[in-house]
């Protein structure tokens, strides 16, 4: 039996996108039940429907976020996303169960290369580092946070090979058994 995958899509200009916009494809192409969720195509005046979206994620097993890594973070839409739905007593606190058990992944795209998300490198940091308040925000829930999936260097032109590559590669991350991290 497989399970129910929810894909929480946040890119502000998904159009001018090589990297997150292959991935949107492949997975529209692929058979099977993912749920895509754009979060700027929805809600495109910032009103998020708290509801809807609480609902979605109860009922998927599996829950990936999205995104371009933003100064070292989330777009903003994607932040304001987890303030509004993931509420006290729904996600954490008392009560706050409903995320308990999930699988919770990250697949985000960098503008710079690998070589500079090292301890050595340009920023100081690994991308696992800097995503760290992510897989924190998993654990608070209960949730059990999956290996990160990652393709860095968009502000290159990625070979084509490479982006059809990553996009397969996606896709069989999203439809793996879990990996706990």
């Amino acid at each position: 039996m497989s399970q129910k995958t929810l894909v929480i899509l946040a890119h502000p200009n998904l159009a001018g996108s090589q990297i997150n916009a292959a991935w949107r494809t492949r997975l529209e192409e692929a058979s099977g039940p993912v749920t895509i969720r754009d979060l700027y195509q929805l809600y495109p005046d910032w009103n998020i429907d708290v509801a809807a979206e609480q609902a979605l994620l109860e009922s998927h097993e599996r829950i990936f976020l999205q995104f371009p890594v933003y100064w070292y973070s989330s777009p903003p839409l994607l932040k304001k996303w987890l303030d509004d739905v993931l509420t006290y007593g729904w996600a954490y606190g008392p009560g706050g169960d409903r995320l308990a058990h999930k699988e919770i992944g990250l697949v985000v795209s960098t503008g710079s290369p690998e070589a500079a998300y090292q301890t050595d490198g340009r920023l100081g940091h690994t991308l696992d580092e800097l995503l760290r308040p992510f897989e924190q925000t998993v654990r608070l829930v209960g949730a059990h946070y999956l290996p990160v999936f990652a393709l860095q260097g968009a502000n290159h032109v990625i070979p084509a090979d490479q982006l059809s590559r990553s996009a397969n590669d996606y896709l069989g991350h999203v439809r793996a058994p879990c990996e706990v991290a």
